[in-house]
């Protein structure tokens, strides 16, 4: 059985220099029938205007996963690391045992769009880290390729808990097969196109979660991207 969640049903936040969608609860949109999926806690999609952003403020005992889609993010933590995080990057940060850190629109003059993935860790207390990474479209254009994994696999990130996110690309007609192991549950989100999973049609800011399915079956509709998210 799969579970759809359109875009059009996800929470919002529109303040003067910020617009974010929110797929679980998150801040003030609390939703007692969506706080989260597995050991998913947070995918916020947000389009912030230039110069504009995040004080800074503290994380802790979470994986915190960015995706910059288009525009440039500037990065500063307590741990002294400064970055700018630019579109196909992704970022992990582990806030362990506490981290502080700032986002802000890298540029002056065009807005920064990503998305902010929340992941709960294995255990508590943890050493904050930090890791950033490019991964071009080219090298996950028809299939689905690791960028974040418990165990640093094939260039991916590591992430502490026993969670996988791949991202993948797709052209019309593209099709590929996903399995997954016995007691496995996966959600999929659309960061961009239309694509079918297992046959439903799904759009650009639309999720679904299946916790009983042993294979899924992605096919591009049109140009698309997709995150899929395998989880214990």
């Amino acid at each position: 059985m799969m579970n759809l969640l359109r875009s059009a049903d996800r929470g919002r936040t529109r303040l003067g220099w910020l617009d974010s969608f929110h797929t679980f609860s998150f801040g003030g949109y609390h939703d007692p029938q969506r706080l989260g999926f597995r050991d998913l806690r947070v995918i916020n999609e947000d389009r912030v205007l230039p110069g504009e952003g995040f004080g800074n403020h503290p994380h802790r005992d979470m994986e915190i996963i960015s995706y910059v889609l288009e525009g440039a993010l500037s990065h500063r933590d307590s741990l002294g690391t400064g970055s700018v995080i630019r579109a196909g990057e992704f970022q992990v940060m582990s806030a362990g045992t506490g981290i502080t850190h700032s986002e802000f629109n890298a540029s002056t003059i065009a807005p920064v769009h990503f998305l902010q993935i929340w992941i709960v860790p294995e255990r508590r207390g943890l050493t904050p880290r930090y890791d950033q990474r490019a991964f071009p479209e080219n090298a996950r254009r028809g299939r689905l390729a690791p960028v974040a994994t418990p165990d640093g696999r094939d260039g991916s990130m590591r992430i502490f808990q026993d969670a996988s996110l791949y991202a993948g690309s797709f052209a019309a007609g593209d099709r590929l097969s996903h399995p997954l192991a016995p007691g496995r549950h996966a959600w999929l989100q659309v960061v961009r196109g239309s694509v079918l999973l297992n046959g439903s049609p799904l759009d650009q800011g639309d999720g679904a979660s299946t916790s009983d399915a042993t294979r899924l079956t992605l096919e591009g509709r049109e140009d698309s991207e997709v995150l899929l998210f395998d989880l214990r």
